[in-house]
């Protein structure tokens, strides 16, 4: 049988697809052994071409559904820490309790009274830049949060504006077991019970 192409050679293949005869130079192997005619070994390599293409959308496509389904600790970690902290922000935001209502009386603890006037003495200077008050009802509400009703709480303290320290505050009743505290702009003093320092 002659080539198909070329009358004077002798087929040595023939096409796989449409069994033409083929010379040596004619036949395109495709794969190992394999031959096809040009035409038909076009058509096999795009039809290949576009079947390599349809696999690789198709296997690309599994990875991305294996992605979407695999959930490793990670992720679960992630998740449950992040509803933790918005409920911790949620408890800090809006919930928590109360905090109790104050009971305690100030003049339970003259002392500690003393010194919380004191540093409201000091705010009072530092914010309204015109020195200290002339009286102690001056601090309050602003400076010092106490009732209107217990203003007479503060006749609990002597308080005396001075010019040269700024101020002597101490306790109006002196016990006599006891050393007097006066508080000024420059610290506290203890005066003996014969009131000298």
């Amino acid at each position: 049988m002659q080539c198909k192409n070329h009358s004077d050679r002798p087929a040595e293949h023939y096409c796989a697809s449409c069994g033409t005869p083929l010379c040596a130079e004619c036949a395109e192997e495709t794969r190992q052994a394999v031959y096809h005619c040009f035409q038909c070994a076009m058509l096999t390599s795009i039809s290949d071409g576009g079947s390599k293409i349809q696999d690789r959308r198709q296997k690309a496509a599994e990875g991305k559904q294996k992605i979407k389904k695999k959930w490793g600790p990670f992720r679960y970690f992630l998740a449950s820490s992040s509803v933790l902290i918005l409920v911790m922000w949620g408890v800090i935001l809006f919930g928590g309790e109360k905090p109790p209502a104050s009971t305690t009386k100030l003049a339970s603890n003259p002392r500690a009274f003393l010194f919380m006037v004191d540093s409201s003495l000091k705010r009072y200077a530092h914010f309204e830049k015109k020195g200290y008050p002339e009286k102690l009802a001056d601090l309050v509400p602003k400076y010092l949060r106490i009732d209107s009703a217990n203003l007479d709480e503060l006749k609990l303290f002597s308080y005396r504006k001075d010019p040269k320290e700024g101020y002597r505050l101490s306790l109006a009743k002196k016990t006599p077991d006891e050393q007097a505290v006066v508080l000024s702009p420059q610290g506290v003093q203890y005066e003996s019970a014969g009131g000298g320092v």
